[in-house]
């Protein structure tokens, strides 16, 4: 074909054989370009798939290992010694860990708002000598309230320390704490006080179907602070101070009065649960719960509540009671040497603190 000047050729397809060149040349750019693009997005899925499972190992271990770690022991323990599963072991399980669990209740909520509260036994124990002090004077129900009483003053006092002098709260509290003690001996002269009404005892010691009352105090304020925690604003605002104070502060929540109400919630859980081991006891000892708010931090720490703030549940805090309380009852039963309790309960510890240090990282 010739046309201004230039010859074309065309092969026997009809097609000209530069065209076909740079067509074929085109096309084997274009497939390798396809090639490494497909390879490019293989690679990165591949790489999203994995760190999705390891974030979701790391999150499934954080959100349900405590649940798993409770069903297994329960089982073995079960297993070895079938009296460990009997009704009245259970029971008599869940009435020995009432105090921690009430105690524990308030503490979620203040470790949760990012803050610590060291001060839970000395609290429980000046609530505990001054409700057999007024049971003696005035009776029996105005001993439970003025236990009740002194808790929510004495959390006052805490979240004052914390959110109005802003000391910090491992410091605050562990201070307070001191100066609570203190006051307990110094009400009672360093003798135990004894309480002498039949009916105060009803309040710790009384049956119904069965069971302890103490169990029913610990469900319903379990229930009550749960539902409050994930049913509500307020519930909202304590995760917010806790997960992070400054967004929540430009979000319009009051991080100081959240935090200044957990304080005051965890002073009264601490009084209620005095009340109760008073009347259980009929006797208020000075050195009663001594090192109670550790076992209950810890106890909280091993349900998955974050050290750090800003995650954790009331179910789970009383998952870490159960299990502390499982470790202790069950050993016992079986008979191993309680050195090797307290090892094993100090191993569950770090590793819940490194599950969600890990967690936290993963995020």
């Amino acid at each position: 074909m010739r046309r201004s000047g230039l010859t074309i050729g065309i092969n026997e397809n009809g097609v000209c054989p530069v065209v076909e060149d740079i067509y074929s040349r085109e096309s084997t750019k274009h497939d390798k370009k396809g090639d490494r693009e497909s390879t490019g997005r293989a690679s990165q899925w591949k790489r999203l798939s994995v760190s999705v499972l390891r974030n979701f190992n790391a999150r499934v271990l954080l959100d349900y290992g405590i649940v798993i770690s409770f069903l297994f022991l329960f089982m073995g323990l079960a297993s070895i010694s079938p009296a460990f599963a009997s009704l009245r072991n259970l029971l008599n399980i869940l009435e020995q860990s009432s105090a921690i669990g009430i105690i524990a209740c308030g503490g979620t909520l203040v470790i949760i708002a990012g803050g610590f509260d060291l001060s839970a036994g000395a609290v429980y124990a000046v609530a505990a000598v001054c409700s057999a002090m007024v049971a003696n004077a005035f009776g029996t129900l105005p001993g439970i309230l003025a236990a009740m009483a002194v808790g929510l003053a004495l959390g006052t006092m805490n979240g004052i320390f914390v959110t109005g002098l802003r000391v910090n709260s491992f410091i605050a509290t562990l201070s307070s704490s001191f100066m609570y003690r203190g006051f307990a001996t110094l009400l009672t002269g360093g003798y135990l006080i004894m309480v002498d009404d039949p009916s105060f005892r009803i309040i710790g010691r009384g049956l119904l179907w069965g069971i302890r009352f103490p169990i029913f105090v610990l469900i319903g304020f379990a229930l009550i602070l749960g539902i409050v925690l994930s049913r509500t604003v307020f519930g909202e605002h304590i995760y917010a101070a806790g997960g992070n104070p400054i967004a929540a502060r430009l979000s319009g929540v009051r991080v100081n009065r959240v935090r200044f109400t957990t304080f005051v919630l965890s002073g009264f859980s601490a009084g209620l649960s005095g009340a109760l081991t008073a009347s259980r006891l009929g006797v208020a000892p000075t050195n009663i719960g001594v090192g109670l708010e550790l076992t209950a931090i810890a106890a909280i720490v091993i349900g998955g509540t974050s050290i750090m703030g800003g995650s954790g549940a009331i179910w789970r805090s009383m998952l870490g009671v159960l299990l502390l309380a499982l470790v202790g009852n069950g050993f016992n039963i079986i008979g191993v040497n309680p050195f090797y309790q307290k090892v094993f309960q100090g191993a569950i510890i770090v590793l819940a603190v490194a599950v969600d240090a890990l967690a936290r990282r993963r995020d």
